[in-house]
């Protein structure tokens, strides 16, 4: 493998060493793991237990926590924890055999069942769901199994806050009836919309195709043949001890959840369970113990639209590229929990967690990223990418894309467990991924270069992106060895197109396969300032634990001035000033090195903006909202459902919602948020001219969706 080429100078150097030295010694001791593992495996060395836990428990600084579960197991080694309470009132530990609501991740065990019943030829994949549930009225499109197992039936999702309050045990009917005479929200087959209701229609099919309540058929085909001790569909009445009491979280603290009884759900979101059950399910998938090998690969290969876009859904789980990682997930939340369970079946991964706090799905998310940085990748810290230039920051989003599919589909191609695409003509798709790439198209128009770069991957696309990145991480295993790609979910997208160009140096491969000499030369720009910034050195490092802050401050800051491309430390340090222990003074020099540095990070933006909200500067707060929204990433970052969820428990929400329909004026959900809350703020007149604006976008005619559901990037 090469060596590192950082050209640090000999203070820079000097400065590191010290900070790294430093900030090693001061990682806090782990005690041991608690031995609750799944059947078949084995703990974690000592080392790598500490490591993980010290990584969790990063995550929590300023965050509030209930009960958190986690589990982890590679290949035959395991680790699990449990942190804060499953009751905090009568101060009861969580651990990991605490068992909390599964929410969505329910829908992977309902797919499960059905895809049994398809096996044993009792259901097929194209059967009118009307076969089985003849009560679902007629629709103007037939909508099928499969439609429904990917989210393609355009059944409705929940619709009112009320349906997230049922109180009332259900039976099938009863819950079937609370959606199945609704509209259609789309033709099945042309849009991906996700739905629980959808999931609620193949329990009834579980039920009726085998002749078993579902939670019989699951207890007896899906939870005892994986090992899922614990596991059960959620009923109050058979909740065992162990069972955490959810909480909620609010402006002033976390409060108890609103009840709500899970069987008007139960095939969409009713299921309880452990994190060890959790991971026993995960690797009963990845070892084909519930359904056969080719019915498992299905479930996590990517369905598509009609007109040809990935939906970055299979059958019962999400499925798409992180980071290079082929992962197979699904996430859950509702009231009393928040759950993640993820699967990378090429490294033998399975990462299960779960809390009894609602809406921590970010939590949840920047602890799984910790993990798979201990578990495969080299134990560094992988940020996020910051480019100075809006048109660099594009290019770098399409050389993302092209590493990060390109990696994951060979790698899980080469594990066993999926097709890859077929080649076709692979120097004219080189020359069109140039022309995708070159700076002038970019510069032309940045959102609509953004927006081809992120459909690059799908079908009607003739799958661009993969195939090219399919070649690429081909031809370096063949001409630096395999384990070369190991190296790149930590490196990052640039390091991945320098060696494949050494690699076609090496093979002699032909100058069409070789990118444009154009794109060469803006990989030779970038990719130096690049490996400066990210250097080994530098990934080992945690703001959080180094004793002397300003100097490591100081120190990144010559390391990233010259870089064009660099990591973003700007969400790490925002976490730190947020942190209760940190003075206001010292949160505001955080804020200030993290503007000075990453002047167009949306995280910075917005925290500036929300001080200014604070302070009562609605009109210096919009600036800075609209700077964010102008970015190229802008539209994705402050979409209409992200502003939503940024504005549910801030305490300057009504301000970002006064700006959220500013930015976004045809979106009634943020119409209806605004008027809630101005109404709580006894704003009586204001609130009625929100009510006035829903009614008239509902009044409307839909619009056409968006063309693309893009994957996670970074």
């Amino acid at each position: 493998m090469r060596q590192p080429r950082t050209g640090f100078s000999p203070g820079v150097w000097l400065a590191l060493g010290v900070l790294l030295s430093t900030a090693v010694a001061a990682q806090p001791r782990a005690k041991p793991a608690p031995a609750q593992l799944p059947p078949g495996t084995e703990a974690f060395p000592p080392e790598v237990a500490r490591a993980l836990e010290a990584r969790i428990r990063e995550q929590f600084e300023g965050r509030l926590l209930g009960g958190l579960s986690v589990g982890i197991a590679k290949g035959d080694l395991a680790w699990t924890g449990g942190f804060g309470f499953r009751d905090i009132e009568k101060r009861l530990r969580a651990t990991p055999r605490t068992t909390y609501r599964t929410a969505s991740i329910t829908k992977s065990f309902t797919a499960l069942c059905v895809l049994q019943l398809v096996e044993a030829g009792t259901v097929s994949l194209d059967d009118d769901i009307r076969k089985w549930v003849p009560e679902f009225p007629a629709k103007p499109w037939p909508v099928t199994v499969r439609q429904l197992l990917g989210h393609l039936g355009g059944v409705s999702h929940y619709k009112d806050p009320k349906e997230h309050r049922v109180t009332k045990r259900m039976t099938t009917a009863e819950a079937l009836a609370i959606f199945k005479d609704w509209p259609l929200v789309v033709e099945p087959g042309t849009e991906f919309t996700y739905s629980s209701y959808g999931y609620n229609l193949l329990w009834a099919l579980v039920e009726r195709a085998s002749g078993m309540p579902f939670g019989k058929y699951l207890q007896q085909h899906v939870f005892g043949p994986a090992g899922m001790q614990h596991a059960a569909l959620d009923d109050f009445k058979t909740r065992d001890a162990w069972q955490a009491v959810g909480y909620r979280p609010t402006s002033s603290g976390l409060a108890h959840s609103f009840p709500l009884d899970v069987s008007s759900r139960f095939g969409g979101g009713g299921g309880r369970a452990s994190v060890v059950d959790l991971l026993a399910f995960g690797r009963a998938v990845m070892a084909s113990t519930l359904v056969k090998p080719e019915t498992g690969r299905m479930m996590q290969v990517s369905m598509e639209t009609r007109d040809g876009r990935l939906t970055d859904y299979g059958m019962g789980f999400a499925t798409y590229p992180l980071r290079g990682h082929y992962v197979v997930a699904h996430a859950g939340g509702q009231p009393e929990t928040s759950t993640f369970l993820l699967i990378i079946p090429a490294e033998r991964l399975v990462i299960a967690l779960e809390s009894n706090v609602e809406d921590q799905a970010d939590l949840l998310r920047d602890i799984y990223s910790s993990l798979l940085e201990v578990l495969l990748e080299g134990g560094t810290r992988r940020r996020p990418v910051y480019a100075t230039d809006p048109v660099d920051e594009v290019l770098h989003e399409g050389l993302y894309r092209i590493f990060s599919y390109g990696r994951a589909f060979y790698t899980f191609h080469q594990a066993g467990l999926g097709n890859l695409p077929e080649p076709g003509d692979l120097p004219s798709a080189f020359a069109e991924a140039s022309q995708l790439l070159s700076r002038e198209a970019i510069t032309t128009d940045l959102r609509a270069a953004q927006k081809l770069l992120k459909q690059a991957h799908h079908p009607r696309t003739g799958k661009l992106f993969i195939r090219v990145g399919v070649q690429m991480a081909e031809r370096i295993a063949s001409a630096l060895g395999p384990e070369a790609l190991a190296a790149y979910p930590a490196e990052g997208a640039l390091p991945f197109f320098e060696d494949y160009l050494r690699a076609c140096e090496k093979e002699h491969c032909p100058e069409e396969l070789r990118f444009s000499p154009g794109v060469r030369s803006e990989i030779a720009r970038l990719v130096g300032p690049w490996r400066k910034a990210n250097a080994p050195e530098l990934r080992k490092v945690s703001l959080r634990s180094v004793p002397d802050l300003p100097l490591a401050l100081e120190t990144l800051q010559k390391v990233l001035q010259d870089a064009p491309v660099h990591p973003d430390y700007s969400e790490e340090v925002l976490e730190m000033a947020k942190a209760p222990k940190t003075a206001p003074e010292q949160a505001a020099r955080l804020l200030d090195w993290a503007l000075k540095n990453h002047p167009g990070s949306i995280p910075t933006l917005l925290a500036r903006a929300d001080q200014f909200l604070l302070a009562g500067d609605t009109e210096a707060a919009e600036l800075l909202y609209r700077r964010a929204f102008e970015r190229p990433a802008g539209p994705d970052a402050l979409a209409p459902e992200k502003l939503l969820a940024r504005a549910k428990h801030a305490p300057v929400g009504l301000g970002i919602l006064q700006i959220a329909v500013k930015l976004h004026p045809g979106a009634p959900g943020l119409w209806r948020a605004l008027a809630i809350r101005e109404q709580e703020a006894g704003n009586t007149a204001a609130a009625e001219t929100a009510v006035v604006r829903v009614k008239e976008l509902s009044a409307l005619p839909s619009p056409p969706p968006d063309a693309v559901q893009a994957a996670p990037t970074q």
